[in-house]
């Protein structure tokens, strides 16, 4: 599979099946993250990794009650351990480096026949109270990881001319 082929294949999983997710799997998946590149490459991020049946139950109740998080084998915690840094452009950094992670995660996954689903839909204090997180770290994500119970057909993109500009704002 080619980087073309994951991105069009890639879709947010809301229904897995109880298999758990290899080892090598798993770990390929973070070794994606691991790569992104982030500012500075200063790489302010942590992963954590729920397993466990019982924690990944309460952190579907902490994200809104979505029972799927807990569904999937293994849900990752996308962490910023620092945040205090501001691109010259004005942008914490941040979300940005994390969300550039997460998504080479999500991509990572399709390759290994996995299925994903970006959860911002949390609530934050109940995530960090479930996972221990410290105070000062930010959870910019939550990712479910599982073999899909089924596929969701590809949703609607809009047409290139509505996103792209050329040369100038129009």
């Amino acid at each position: 599979m080619n980087v073309s082929d994951a991105i069009r294949q890639r879709r947010s999983v809301r229904s897995y099946l109880e298999r758990p997710v290899e080892a090598e799997k798993l770990e390929r998946v973070l070794d994606a993250g691991r790569r992104a590149p982030s500012a500075r490459n200063m790489q302010e991020w942590k992963f954590v990794v729920v397993r466990d049946a019982p924690t990944r139950a309460r952190l579907a109740e902490a994200a809104c009650g979505q029972a799927f998080v807990g569904q999937a084998p293994v849900v990752l915690a996308a962490c910023a351990i620092a945040c205090g840094h501001v691109m010259t452009c004005g942008q914490h950094c941040y979300p940005i480096d994390l969300a550039i992670a997460v998504d080479h995660m999500t991509l990572q996954a399709v390759e290994e026949g996995l299925g994903t689903c970006w959860i911002g839909a949390f609530h934050e204090a109940k995530v960090k109270e479930i996972l221990g997180i410290p105070a000062p770290v930010r959870i910019v994500a939550l990712l479910p990881l599982g073999y899909p119970a089924q596929v969701p057909p590809p949703t609607a993109r809009k047409p290139p001319e509505e996103i792209v500009a050329w040369e100038r704002w129009t």
